[in-house]
């Protein structure tokens, strides 16, 4: 048995126990997941406290199919891509105010342009193609972690994804954009 589900087993005490733990190893990385998706400090900030939230609130339906970790980081990006969904009109207007403004950010203004597109052409997707997009080519996921993460087989997993891949690559070319390293990365 994992350790974590172990600290889980010893009760709602103990739980909340984990939890707190959980919150303190890996709060960073949910709060950096939450960021990454969002692009905003203070709504990945809220996010964040949303993901524990929701942990703690379905805690005891965790089924330890995968590790906790992973559960946090599934749950902050489905919750991510909600809320992205959620303001998809307001996402085209604060893009060209970003735009017009011309941020710069950790590796330049083609690094903020990456993501946006990146954004973008997941918003073009349903759900559960945008979470295997993400967990594949973020997470580095394998497809078999993917399908089990997501409850679906393999095959659907590699069509949602060689979906997605083709679009990708159809945009790229439109934008001029060349391969520099392999696509999962």
């Amino acid at each position: 048995m994992r350790p974590a589900l172990t600290l889980i087993e010893g009760g709602k005490d103990g739980a909340r126990s984990a939890l707190q733990r959980l919150y303190q190893t890996c709060g960073p990385a949910v709060r950096s997941r939450c960021r990454y998706l969002l692009k905003n400090e203070a709504e990945a900030e809220d996010a964040m406290h949303e993901v524990f939230a929701r942990a703690l609130k379905g805690l005891p339906a965790f089924r330890a199919e995968s590790s906790l970790v992973t559960w946090l980081m599934q749950i902050a990006t489905h919750h991510c891509l909600n809320l992205m969904r959620s303001r998809s009109a307001a996402w085209h207007e604060q893009t060209e105010r970003l735009a017009r403004l011309a941020p710069v950010a950790v590796g330049g203004p083609s690094t903020v342009e990456g993501r946006d597109l990146v954004r973008a052409l997941l918003s073009r997707f349903d759900d559960e193609t945008q979470r295997a997009a993400v967990h594949y080519h973020v997470d580095e996921m394998t497809l078999e972690e993917v399908a089990l993460a997501l409850g679906r087989s393999v095959p659907t997993v590699r069509k949602r994804l060689e979906k997605f891949a083709a679009v990708a690559h159809q945009e790229a070319a439109r934008l001029g954009v060349t391969d520099k390293e392999d696509s999962h990365g």
